[in-house]
């Protein structure tokens, strides 16, 4: 070695040492591997790296940003996720994720804001005026109108946030959230915080199935003590009013199930206990899913379980997330029967998966990757329920329609008359549950490929785009792709393009950059279109 070369190697390892990139020396002299960063070192070092990255954020001096969460991989690389403020004012979907090497540098960010949010904050709209201009007919304000930065849609504006609540046209309770433009008066984004399962009833029989329940006086509750006291409850065919909603008082008491020898319900409609069964079963089995394959531990992480209430309404067709339980309704009997199908309970409580991480608005395309997760975890959930009852499928909902096959089809969304199988440049301007199409049809051609297929008897045939012929990866490695997208790139704001890159960073996270499965993302997004 050349005197230059060895003085050159000997000031790097000086200097890496210096940097904190190697450890102390090992009896043998060689070095060990720094350790990974804690996540407070992780938040410290992105917080350090704003102001050096300010063009990145899409940002100036005068953006502030809050820490939500933050995700330390194994090989030290670390993802914080921050909330950004203006003189105090909340930037809507100005949410960034900073993504750092183990050594802190910076990575890059993930973040949907187009433009710096650094504007004028005087309003020329009142109060009153902003709130007149929010609410829907027959509807009622929530608290008072906060003044905000509306960056989920298009250039950043000064806004007026107007929280109200009411009841949609099939009895669901309704809480919206809609954003006014401080100056000019228009409407810019109206979010609605119910997420349902589409409106439509399901009915499912899963058959004997064990369930976890405590003990109590006189028997058992329907309370799993294996996964964070989740519980299950009669909603007595009774429904939220508005006062409940604005003001949490004259709420309806939901009963708690209790049985004497804990063994629940017989099947038949007929014993209010058989939809608390699947209910409480769908839960549990949605918990386990997440903790077993992504380490997660409940809908928000905290090892805690949430309520699930059955028998909402009278012949209510719907079941919904409120953003802390799930309800079911008991169906019409014509349309559907009671919303209790295990891809339901996924799809449900998977909406609080997705408001504890990535909290994609519920409108818009965001709104359609929103209802699209929940579609895409519903269906891995039934699957690795394996229920033979009810094995898995990608038709949602199949078990509680009485007047179609479906609600929705992965395969070829189109096949419900609504949604869509291909991405195009309007698609965020339809109802959620329909713009969910192509990132269902992708999810689905990433995991299976193009082609005719049978799952649980069902037949499925699903072509792209493109024209192009795609060999799946399976649902393991879609599941995973998708969980590290939403939990590490999506932003509340994120586009179908900007899915598609989270999708890709995820899938080169986990298996390698230009490895086959980062390039089935590709080809899949290509055949839905979205390039």
């Amino acid at each position: 070695m050349k005197k230059s070369a060895l003085l050159a190697a000997a000031t790097a390892v000086a200097t890496a040492t210096a940097l904190g990139l190697t450890g102390p020396a090992t009896a043998s002299g060689a070095p060990q591997a720094a350790p990974n960063p804690t996540p407070a070192e992780a938040v410290a070092r992105a917080k350090a790296t704003v102001s050096d990255h300010l063009s990145a954020l899409r940002a100036t001096g005068a953006d502030a940003f809050l820490v939500r969460n933050v995700l330390v991989d194994k090989d030290g690389s670390s993802h914080v996720r921050m909330d950004r403020t203006i003189a105090g004012l909340p930037v809507l979907g100005g949410d960034v994720v900073v993504h750092q090497a183990k050594d802190g540098s910076f990575k890059g960010a993930s973040l949907s804001q187009t433009g710096s949010a650094n504007i004028s904050r005087t309003p020329k709209l009142g109060l009153a005026q902003a709130t007149t201009k929010a609410l829907l007919k027959g509807y009622k304000a929530e608290g008072k109108p906060r003044l905000v930065i509306e960056a989920r849609k298009g250039s950043p504006r000064l806004a007026y946030q107007v929280r109200s609540n009411g009841v949609q046209p099939d009895g669901t309770p309704s809480d919206v959230s809609t954003t006014v433009d401080a100056l000019t008066g228009a409407t810019l984004v109206r979010e609605q915080h119910i997420h349902t399962a589409g409106g439509d009833g399901q009915s499912l029989y899963s058959g004997l199935v064990g369930i976890d329940t405590t003990p109590a006086t006189g028997g058992f509750t329907l309370t799993d003590p294996v996964r964070g006291n989740g519980f299950t409850t009669d909603a007595q065919n009774k429904t939220d009013s508005i006062w409940c909603q604005i003001f949490g008082f004259g709420c309806p008491v939901a009963a708690p199930f209790t049985d004497a020898d804990n063994h629940w319900g017989n099947g038949l409609n007929t014993n209010r206990q058989s939809a608390a069964v699947d209910a409480h079963y769908g839960a549990a089995k949605t918990f386990d899913y997440f903790k077993v394959n992504y380490g997660r531990n409940g809908i928000f992480n905290d090892g805690k379980g949430v309520e699930s209430r059955v028998h909402y309404g009278s012949n209510y067709v719907n079941a919904f997330w409120d953003g802390k339980r799930m309800t079911y309704g008991d169906g019409d009997g014509v349309v559907a029967g009671p919303l209790v199908s295990i891809d339901v309970a996924g799809h449900e409580m998977s909406h609080g998966v997705t408001t504890a991480t990535a909290n994609l608005t519920y409108s818009g395309e965001s709104g359609g990757l929103n209802e699209a997760t929940s579609d895409i975890f519903g269906t891995f959930v039934e699957f690795y329920a394996n229920n033979t009852s009810d094995p898995g499928d990608y038709y949602i909902g199949e078990e509680i329609m009485k007047d179609r096959p479906a609600l929705r089809y992965m395969d070829k969304p189109s096949r419900d008359g609504n949604s869509k199988d291909c991405w195009y440049s309007g698609i965020g301007n339809i109802d959620v549950h329909y713009s969910s199409g192509p990132a269902n049809h992708f999810a689905y051609l990433l995991a299976e490929g193009t082609g005719a297929k049978v799952f649980a008897g069902l037949n499925h045939n699903s072509t792209t785009c493109n024209g192009t012929t795609l060999t799946g990866i399976g649902r393991d490695k879609v599941g995973k792709i998708w969980y590290r997208a939403l939990t590490t790139y999506f932003t509340t704001g994120t586009t179908y393009a900007q899915a598609r890159t989270g999708t890709l960073n995820a899938a080169r996270d986990l298996y390698g950059a230009g490895s086959p499965e980062q390039n089935a993302v590709a080809a899949a997004w290509s055949g839905v279109s979205v390039n």
